[in-house]
């Protein structure tokens, strides 16, 4: 008889952090209620079980069908719209504790593009993950209610990430945006999205329509760090995950991450790190 025992070491600490499950709701539009941009302090996973329509975040428009999954990001008004003949049968959980970044880089990694309209909602089709399965198995629980339910919903909800974190086109972000106001959500939403690209504190001012001095202050107040300190961290963090994981260049990573030359990545990673990128990855 074979036999073979997978030994499990189960002390790294949860991905998620102090994420936690809201709700678990169903609903099927059908045109007998008015569809108006909302938003919430929290993040939504909204799946689509059947039927076809549009989704509306913010200024952007897009179509979702059967086994499409939309991430939105707090604080971000939304909307759905069905077509006609076609309504939206879909499943929506609300997740606190957490938001979610739609990465240009993790898309350069697998080769595949992400789905990503904006730096604060995206989608992607599941059909080829677990997510069904957990969504269903949810659903079952908190129908009948029984002893525990909640814990086993939250379990599942870590399963559910994970699969979708697998597709490796976004990350998950420990959120705090309940100490934030809505304007400092966005902006950090869209530096966790879009660090690749280049950022000034005017282009900042110019996306979101604030005074770039109040920006800067406000942010700071919340976050902790400027909005350039804090994109600037951001590069970093993620320079040290491609120099662990992939065998790219100092200078195609410098690129990849934003940075104008070479020699300004390495100056800023070996203030930020004590090391050079390259010391790092021998290190890592």
């Amino acid at each position: 008889m074979g036999n073979t025992r997978h030994r499990i070491d189960n002390e790294k600490p949860s991905a998620f952090g102090q994420a936690r499950l809201l709700y678990v709701s169903t609903s099927k539009y059908e045109g007998d209620w008015q569809s108006l941009l909302h938003s919430h302090p929290f993040s939504e996973l909204f799946y689509v079980v059947n039927g076809q329509g549009t989704f509306i975040a913010e200024d952007t428009e897009f179509p979702v069908k059967k086994n499409d999954m939309v991430i939105i990001n707090p604080h971000v008004r939304h909307t759905e719209k069905s077509l006609p003949g076609a309504p939206l049968d879909y499943i929506v959980l609300g997740i606190e504790g957490l938001s979610f970044a739609f990465e240009k880089i993790a898309a350069a990694r697998s080769g595949e593009s992400a789905q990503a309209p904006s730096g604060t909602v995206s989608k992607y089709n599941v059909s080829k993950t677990n997510v069904c399965t957990c969504l269903n198995l949810m659903l079952e629980e908190v129908s009948r209610q029984e002893e525990d339910y909640e814990t086993v919903c939250q379990n599942l909800l870590e399963v559910l990430l994970i699969s979708m974190l697998r597709s490796g086109s976004l990350s998950v972000v420990p959120d705090n945006s309940r100490l934030l106001n809505r304007e400092c959500t966005q902006i950090k939403n869209y530096l966790d999205a879009n660090y690749s690209e280049t950022i000034t504190l005017d282009s900042l001012a110019a996306l979101t329509h604030m005074n770039k001095y109040y920006l800067a202050h406000t942010f700071t107040k919340y976050v902790g760090l400027s909005p350039i300190n804090y994109l600037l961290q951001k590069r970093i963090q993620e320079g040290k995950s491609l120099l662990e994981s992939t065998s790219y260049s100092i200078a195609q990573i410098s690129d990849l991450l934003g940075f104008s030359s070479q020699s300004y990545f390495s100056q800023a990673f070996r203030k930020a790190t004590g090391m050079t990128p390259m010391q790092y990855r021998k290190h890592a």
